[in-house]
């Protein structure tokens, strides 16, 4: 079964798509994973479609030199703007967050409401609204960006007193909605957990896209007969595009450990 030994593919904007990487470690731990960063060219969230397209194309062919047998975009926004293209040039299974992340919110909410925080990009393209009222039409959704998030979590500024004002900016609007379910639509955002979770209160639902991801990764596996046998160790392998330090630093807070060797690619 030699698909089996092959590893996931895994790409992100940046550094937020760990979140991911390690709900794929914790439900397949006997797969492999080639992750790339391209953190050279972060944030995606604020850039055009057109851009994200073009980036999540070169991600992918990236990816595919390591001979990747699925491949995972980690990066809602990328997910949001270019699944489609993607599917349309790859062969390679491929699978965005935001399928997951809304199926998990419709199966959750009990009032037919769901809020949704994401990137300015993530929400203009209203890719969760489709996906969500797809499964539900009768479903509403109530949206907003959040764009200062991800600069707190790379600041490790996770909870205090400028997390939970900022917190309250971005999230009483959506309160004020009665939503009883929350997607995070970012990567990053599972850090803020704790403070979101508090802002919101606890009769909110909370949905980790990149933790519902790793169940469809499992999935996809399965019925393609590529899981892993489990007898080879599973080899991690981190690429990123700028400078290492900056994503070794702040990495172990995603990942729940220290990363170890990140190679720096230039020009992919």
């Amino acid at each position: 079964m030699k698909g089996g030994r092959q590893a996931i593919g895994v790409f992100d904007s940046g550094i937020g798509g760990l979140t991911v990487v390690k709900a794929l470690m914790e439900d397949l731990p006997s797969e492999s994973i080639v992750y790339f960063g391209d953190t050279a060219r972060v944030p995606y969230g604020t850039k055009s479609k057109t851009t994200i397209v073009k980036f999540s194309l070169e991600n992918v062919e990236f990816l595919l030199r390591y001979g990747v047998k699925c491949i995972v975009i980690a990066c809602n926004t990328s997910s949001s703007w270019a699944l489609p293209t993607l599917r349309k040039y790859f062969k390679v299974p491929i699978i965005g967050v935001i399928r997951p992340g809304a199926l998990a919110a419709v199966r959750q909410t009990r009032n037919k409401r769901i809020g949704v925080i994401g990137t300015t990009a993530t929400i203009n393209s209203r890719a969760y609204e489709m996906a969500i009222q797809r499964l539900d039409p009768r479903i509403k959704v109530f949206s907003h960006s959040c764009p200062l998030f991800v600069p707190l979590v790379e600041e490790g500024w996770l909870n205090g007193d400028i997390c939970r004002t900022i917190a309250q900016r971005y999230l009483q609007p959506l309160v004020r909605q009665r939503i009883d379910t929350l997607i995070l639509g970012c990567t990053h955002y599972p850090l803020l957990t704790k403070t979101i979770q508090e802002v919101v209160g606890p009769s909110v639902a909370l949905v980790d896209s990149g933790r519902q991801t790793a169940a469809e990764v499992r999935g996809v596996l399965l019925g393609t007969d590529i899981l892993s046998d489990g007898q080879a160790h599973p080899r991690y392998r981190f690429f990123v595009t700028d400078e290492p330090t900056q994503f070794n630093r702040i990495g172990h807070r995603f990942l729940g450990y220290a990363i170890g060797s990140v190679e720096r690619v230039n020009g992919h």
